[in-house]
């Protein structure tokens, strides 16, 4: 008998050691543009599972958004951390952030390809199920996320933290397509109370399939454990991490993925 568990203990130890989550760091381009993606997978997962991409803040693709690919892999999930601005684009002061942020909205048409570009990527990994493609995204990729929803995009779907609330393109009943779960920061200073109200509004007059979770007492960029060193040194108080709220927040995405995934 004790032979018996002792072969099972080497075998178990064995199977731990071998189950890791994997990354790799992919390049890819669209339009002229070079993209750098964060790919992050179980490899202990058996067969295709969902594959999520993650959008990141208005900074451009950072730690933040890697880290979250990880944690993504951890749930069971290929997940890729994708390119939104490009060529090496990142911005380390909130003026430089606010243009890139603001030259992706202007010319959406590129920004469309980037995204569908990185989609492309990961619908074709080996490990992916193509039919079941969702995404998350931060500040600026929710809002970029929010924005394809609105213009007819087709994901399982998505989940915007602390996101921007896009009023474009205009939306039509049964237009949405996406399920959506947004969650904010009751107190995000980005965010102005009409501004919640008229997405909302969109939502309802489109027939959504759309939840609003607003978190008391929290305010804008809770998931990203930096947030308060660049509060510090922008003089930005709007931004401040609550680990806490992070950790609700994340519960809710899983419960969503949950049940738009079917797993």
């Amino acid at each position: 008998m004790k032979k018996v568990l002792s072969l099972f203990f080497v075998l178990w130890m064995v199977n731990s050691a071998s189950a890791e989550i994997k990354t790799e760091e992919i390049q890819y381009s669209t339009g002229g543009a070079k993209l750098t993606g964060f790919l992050a997978y179980d490899d202990a997962v058996r067969g295709k599972r969902p594959g999520v991409l993650v959008v990141h803040e208005w900074w451009g693709h950072n730690q933040h958004a890697r880290n979250r690919a990880k944690m993504l892999a951890e749930l069971g999930y290929t997940a890729l951390a994708v390119d939104m601005y490009g060529d090496g684009k990142f911005a380390d002061h909130p003026k430089a952030a606010g243009e890139f942020m603001n030259a992706a909205f202007a010319d959406w048409e590129g920004s469309k390809e980037k995204f569908h570009a990185a989609r492309k990527l990961l619908a074709g990994h080996e490990t992916v199920d193509a039919s079941k493609i969702g995404g998350i995204g931060f500040c600026f990729g929710g809002a970029v996320l929010l924005r394809l929803s609105r213009g007819g995009e087709e994901l399982s779907g998505v989940v915007g933290f602390h996101s921007a609330l896009p009023g474009q393109p205009p939306v039509a009943k049964g237009q949405v397509k996406t399920p959506i779960l947004v969650i904010n920061g009751a107190d995000d200073g980005f965010l102005k109370p009409e501004q919640v109200a008229a997405f909302k509004k969109d939502m309802a007059d489109a027939g959504a399939d759309f939840t609003y979770i607003s978190l008391v007492g929290v305010r804008h960029s809770y998931t990203n454990p930096q947030a308060d060193e660049f509060s510090k040194k922008f003089e930005l108080s709007a931004l401040k991490y609550d680990a806490e709220a992070d950790r609700k927040a994340w519960r809710s995405m899983q419960d969503f993925f949950k049940r738009v995934f079917g797993k």
